[in-house]
Parts: structure tokens; sequence; C-alpha cells
């Protein structure tokens, strides 16, 4: 059976649980004597010293394409997460071994208070250890979301452009996740699969009605902001930001959802099935890109009640 990999193939290879760019040097048999045996490879890890160069066996390595590119992202993040998981826990512990200390010289003398103080101390160091070991979730937005996400922050920070607001009907946050409600009860196969889906758009409309004005908008659409509440506060039509904010604003909620989650109470499993349609919602967005996003942006400084 013939080489699935050639040298000179850029590929990504796993270095214990990380997966590097690589460029494969040579191609041999492990025994060059019986031309049955597995074939090994010598790759160069790009920005690596070449002492780091190795022979490994095929299954270290994956071919250069996108799924596999997003693969090495995600095993990435998921061990600095855990990295970092780790260095909060030893900060924690170095931080209740100080308070011991603290406490046991604080104990001498008739009526110190140092053990309720102990106690307080840990108490703390408890909770920061307890927000750390919460449920955490990762979202895999689609790479053209993430490079709209990108242009609409030039846009709006550097370039000081906004969007054009309100969006049109058929356009908005509520369109949108109407749309997907529509698109998914159809495949649904029991009457809670449906539920699930129906709870999934409120709560994401929950999730970004508290969360436009105070933490997804920029400071350059705030006068935007102003000037459409005074506009449509009281319009029935427009009243809620999931009537007047559009695919724009919506991708942004998803970039900050899981730091959002990790501030929450919610269980492991509860969190795992929201973010399963979460992820699913993000796909059909993906998918339907061209017709949600548009690039009606103006200058802010252009910014009027006769523009809103």
């Amino acid at each position: 059976m013939p080489s699935p990999y050639v040298k000179d193939e850029r590929v990504l290879c796993f270095h214990h649980e990380i997966l590097y760019e690589a460029k494969i040097l040579d191609v041999r048999h492990q025994d060059p004597s019986d031309k049955k045996s597995p074939m090994e490879y010598k790759v160069h890890y790009k920005g690596w010293k070449s002492t780091w160069d190795d022979w490994v066996l095929e299954d270290r390595l994956r071919k250069w394409n996108e799924q596999n590119r997003e693969l090495a992202t995600n095993i990435r993040r998921e061990a600095e997460a855990a990295q970092r998981e780790k260095n909060n826990a030893k900060s924690a512990s170095k931080k209740r071994a100080a308070s011991d200390n603290d406490s046991v010289r604080g104990s001498e003398g008739p009526g110190s208070t140092s053990g309720r103080n102990k106690r307080s101390r840990d108490n703390e160091i408890e909770t920061v250890e307890a927000f750390h070991a919460r449920p955490s979730i990762y979202l895999n937005i689609p790479v053209n979301l993430r490079s709209l996400i990108v242009d609409d922050w030039e846009r709006c920070t550097k370039d000081y452009c906004i969007v054009k607001l309100p969006a049109p009907e058929n356009l908005t946050v509520e369109a949108i996740l109407n749309d997907w409600m529509a698109y998914e009860h159809p495949k649904c196969n029991s009457l809670l699969d449906r539920q699930l889906v129906t709870t999934t758009v409120k709560g994401i409309t929950v999730f970004f009605c508290q969360t436009v004005e105070r933490i997804l908008l920029y400071r350059v659409e705030r006068p935007q902001k102003r000037l459409l509440k005074k506009k449509y506060g009281r319009s029935e039509d427009r009243s809620s930001p999931e009537k007047i904010w559009g695919a724009e604003h919506l991708i942004r909620l998803f970039s900050v959802l899981p730091e959002l989650m990790a501030q929450t109470n919610v269980d492991a499993n509860q969190l795992r099935i929201m973010s399963e349609h979460w992820q699913k919602l993000l796909a059909f967005v993906s998918q339907n890109s061209d017709r949600y996003f548009r690039t009606e942006y103006f200058p802010a400084e252009e910014l009027s009640e006769e523009k809103v």
C-alpha cells in the first residue's frame, strides 16, 4: 500500500498531546529490509530547532486541511485552559498555606479571633477553587463567522463605523432565531426535542437582551443605542433588543457565551445539552451568512436621528 504522506508534505503532527504544524523531511520503512513494515516519517516542527526533528509513525500525523487545523486549535485551547486551571489551583493552595501561617502567628494571646479569620479565609479559597471547578464549554465558531466577528471588530474599533440599525425585520435576532427554530422543529424526533429547541431560542433571546447593551456593544455604538431607545422605546414592534439588532451582534454573543456560562451554576449535563443546541444554531447561521449579514456600515460621526 502506498504511503499516505510524502516527502516535503505540510502536515500536522502530535508532540505529546498537542498538534503542531510540521513538514515531512523524509520517508522510510521502519525496517528497511522489510518492504511490508510500517512507514515512518521524519518531521520538522515549524519554528522549532532542527534538534527537535523526529521520526514518527503514521498515527501521529494528520493531513493539513481545515478540519484538522480546527482540531489542532481546539486541542491547544483545551490544553491552555487545563493549564490555567492547574495554575489557579496552585495559586489557591499557596494562598491557603499563607493563610494558615498567618492564623498561627495571629493566634497568640487571649481573645484571639484568628480561628474565625482562618475559617473565613479557607471558605474564600474554597469558593475560588469551586469557581474554577465549574463545568466549562467550548463553542466551535465556524471559520466564516470568526472572520465576520474580526471584520466587525475592525470596522467598529479601527474605522469608527457602525451598523445601520434597526435591522430589517426579516434579519433581526428574533427573525434569525425563529428561522432556526422552524428549520430544526421538523427534524425533531420527539416532543421533548422540539421543546429543547424552543427553550434554546428563548434562552438565547434572554442572554442577548441582557448582554447587548452592557457587554456586546463597542464604545462607538453607544450614542446609537441612546438614539434607538429614544426613537423606539415605546414601539411594540421595536421595543426589545432582539427586534432591533441583527446577526452582527448575535455572533458577538456566542464569542463570549463560554465565559458568561462559567459564572453560572448550571450543571454539567444541562450545559452540555445547551452547548449542543448552540452549536447547531451557529452552524445554521454560518450556512445562511450571506443572507443574514449585511455590510451597511457608516461612519459613526454621521449618526443622526434620521439614520436610526
